[in-house]
Parts: structure tokens; sequence; C-alpha cells
């Protein structure tokens, strides 16, 4: 006969989900809010460093700079909880210098993207307690934060894939 397990905490139930929904913002489709096929790296993988360095516009930013600000942003959120970092941080400089990139540079923004992805899943793991809003509410916005460039990117490679 099986054992029964375990009822999760609050707590485990938390990370489980965030988990679950930042893999399919990053990197497998679970059908929750994704199309097959969409999620950030998947997308990233069908996009050349020349279709990253042409922005869709004359005031719109490239996806190289989307990539590498969505990078910097995850960067930011794990040295704020885990660091205590709360320097001042110029959000505006990648919008205004990450332009056309290099096949290297391309690739070397997606690895970026990849390590940062992966600093905040283990802070998310080894967060004591989910039990107050700003915790809670810092993930969310992780969550939303990404999902939101992640639209960007996907909206932006329609004009720029028709190109």
């Amino acid at each position: 006969m099986m054992q029964p397990t375990a009822p999760k905490t609050m707590h485990e139930n938390f990370v489980a989900a965030m988990l679950f929904l930042l893999d399919e913002t990053f990197d497998s489709v679970h059908g929750v809010f994704l199309d097959k096929n969409t999620s950030l790296f998947e997308t990233l993988a069908t996009v050349s460093a020349e279709e990253a360095s042409r922005p869709v516009g004359a005031n719109c930013a490239t996806l190289a700079a989307q990539v590498n600000h969505t990078a910097f942003y995850l960067e930011r959120t794990y040295k704020w909880v885990a660091e205590n970092d709360h320097s001042k941080t110029d959000w505006g400089e990648i919008w205004r210098t990450v332009r056309e990139v290099t096949p290297e540079q391309w690739e070397a923004s997606k690895q970026r993207l990849r390590t940062a992805y992966d600093q905040i899943k283990q802070l998310i793991l080894a967060m004591p307690d989910f039990n107050n809003e700003d915790a809670i509410g810092g993930t969310l916005g992780v969550l939303a934060h990404c999902a939101y460039h992640l639209g960007e990117i996907r909206q932006a490679l329609c004009t720029i894939k028709t190109a």
C-alpha cells in the first residue's frame, strides 16, 4: 500500500507554482498562458544576430536590447534580494546603448539571460519563506516583467520576420 504524502505547505505550493510559470515563460510551454513553442528561449533560438539588431521602428529598441534589459533586470533583482545591494541603477543605459550585435555578442546576450534566469530560480528555491508581501510581490513582479518582455519580443518579430 502507498504511503500518503504529507500535504504541501503554502510556501511549497507558491514556490512550485512560481517555478512552473517561470519555466513556461522561459523554457517549456505547459499551456498555461503560452502557445506551443513560444517560450522565451524557444523564441530566441529562431532569431539571428541580424534580426536581433533590427529595431521595429525609429524609436523602438532592438531585440538585443530587450534581451539585455531582461537579463539586467534579473541580475539586479538577484543582487537586491540575495546581496542586499540597493545601489542606484541606471535602468535606461541598455535602452540607450544596445543596438546592433554580432553573432558572438548575440549568443553572449542569450547566455547572460540564461545565467540570470538560473540564478533567479535558485534564489526562489532558497527563499526561506514567502509569508510577506515583499517576497510574494517581488517574485510575481519577476514573472510579470519577464512575460511582458517576451510579449514585446514576439510582437517585434511579427514585423522583423516579414521585413
